[in-house]
């Protein structure tokens, strides 16, 4: 019931930003404007190592952003963390930063906690902070987060 009840509360939040977002359909087009958004606000471009994306939208004036997908695991293997990614992802930005994300977990230990930020502080310093609903963080090299050539 309660999960139900949580992506009924995405839905809402995603149809709230509806008018006026840039929004794509089709598995393509959404990998490649979810990979220019990323550049546009400077996080690394293989962040969302998706496939099967239904649906990617951007609503520029609040800064919302969204996906819809089908329910995917990935590990990123150069830190060996494995990240479990919702069939809704949600998540407000702006220049080197996601915040206030809903639908991504992370493995930490035998735990799955829910990623909420991730940021770059210092641009120079080549690493990549992600924060749990819990308060805990860990900062990574940005390389691992790059698409593969």
């Amino acid at each position: 019931m309660d999960s139900t009840l949580h992506l009924l509360e995405d839905n809402q939040i995603i149809q709230n930003y509806r008018n006026g977002a840039e929004i794509y359909n089709e598995d393509a087009i959404c990998k490649k404007k979810s990979i220019q958004l990323l550049e546009e606000i400077n996080l690394p471009n293989g962040l969302f190592p998706l496939d099967d994306i239904q649906e990617f939208g951007y609503n520029r004036e609040a800064g919302f952003v969204w996906l819809i997908q089908k329910k995917k695991d990935h590990t990123f293997k150069k830190i060996k963390r494995a990240v479990s990614y919702a069939p809704e992802v949600t998540a407000f930005v702006e220049k080197g930063k996601m915040k206030k994300m809903t639908g991504v977990k992370t493995k930490e230990l035998m735990l799955w906690l829910s990623v909420v930020e991730m940021y770059i502080e210092d641009p120079s310093s080549n690493k990549i902070t992600f924060k749990t609903g819990t308060g805990l963080s860990d900062s990574f090299q940005v390389s691992a987060f790059e698409l593969e050539e």
